[in-house]
């Protein structure tokens, strides 16, 4: 009687160890289940807030070139008065250089506006905003060196 109490009590001892394994198992492969799908939600949250600063980052940029291409024009509109008051020998010298600087101007607009923003991701980006705020910027000096150089 003692033999088979104790063997119904060391059965019972190891069922309920079993069950109890076997509910931690599946709560372990539950938790890990839900911390994988935080870590998805997460990475997507992630994505989309990269997408959204890429986003907002053409759209400054293209703002800011935009004005810079205006100003351009307000400056190629001042120095063509400038010329048009210079000496007929110097004054088409003068207007011929400022034509290429206008169709410069115009071409980096066209470029702006050509440009497909949602092609080739951020390393296309990257690489079209360096080379057109270079090319802006040797825009913009070339106009300050025809002004500087006019002034005198």
């Amino acid at each position: 009687m003692k033999n088979t109490i104790l063997t119904l009590a060391i059965i019972a001892f190891m069922t309920g160890t079993m069950l109890t394994g076997c509910q931690s198992s599946a709560k372990k492969v539950e938790k890990a289940e839900d911390k994988v799908q935080d870590a998805k939600d997460k990475v997507v949250e992630a994505k989309q807030e990269l997408s959204q600063a890429l986003t907002d980052s053409i759209q400054q940029f293209k703002k800011e070139s935009e004005e810079k291409i205006s100003a351009n024009e307000k400056s190629i509109a001042k120095l063509k008065v400038r010329i048009a008051k210079e000496k007929k020998e110097t004054r088409a010298k003068n207007e011929k250089k400022l034509a290429g600087l206008e169709q410069k101007n115009s071409n980096m607009k066209k470029r702006l506006d050509d440009y497909n923003y949602n092609e080739g991701g951020r390393s296309k980006w990257a690489s079209f905003k360096s080379e057109f705020s270079y090319d802006m910027d040797e825009l913009g000096k070339a106009l300050k060196g025809f002004t500087v150089n006019h002034h005198k």
